[in-house]
């Protein structure tokens, strides 16, 4: 199995911005997304293995946001949010953290995010903000 933890405010995969040159229309990551996506894959180097995975995945990401300061200026609400009793169901979705994490891992831990045959995603509030990844080999 190999896990790693990607430190700092989690940011979910942002909707493609478009362009138009010479005619042609041009989907792009926008910058906050790209940029997060480069620091992920800076912090899975660490853990990347010899050689690429080729075989079925699973991964699992959690998503531990900022507390918003609705709940963070009230230490029993903030103590309840950390042991996960508080859960956040404002936007972004769990899921777009999982695209921008699965996009970052290309050609860093395996070939292709079509691996991946199971995934699970999960969004927590914590004071120390970050995104914990766990990947593991299905064969």
């Amino acid at each position: 199995m190999i896990q790693f933890t990607v430190y700092g405010e989690p940011v979910a995969q942002g909707r493609p911005k478009f362009s138009t040159a010479g005619g042609f229309t041009r989907a792009y990551d926008p910058a906050k997304s790209r940029d997060y996506k480069d620091y992920v894959r800076l912090a899975a180097r660490e853990f990347a293995p010899a050689a690429l995975l080729e075989g079925p995945l699973g991964i699992a990401v959690t998503a531990y946001r900022t507390m918003p300061k609705s709940i963070s200026k009230y230490p029993a609400k903030a103590a309840a949010a950390e042991r996960g009793e508080i859960l956040p169901v404002t936007k972004p979705d769990a899921d777009n953290y999982l695209k921008g994490v699965k996009d970052a891992l290309k050609g860093i831990i395996w070939k292709d995010d079509s691996q991946v045959v199971d995934a699970f995603v999960r969004k927590r509030y914590s004071n120390r903000p970050r995104i914990e990844v766990k990947i593991k080999e299905l064969t």
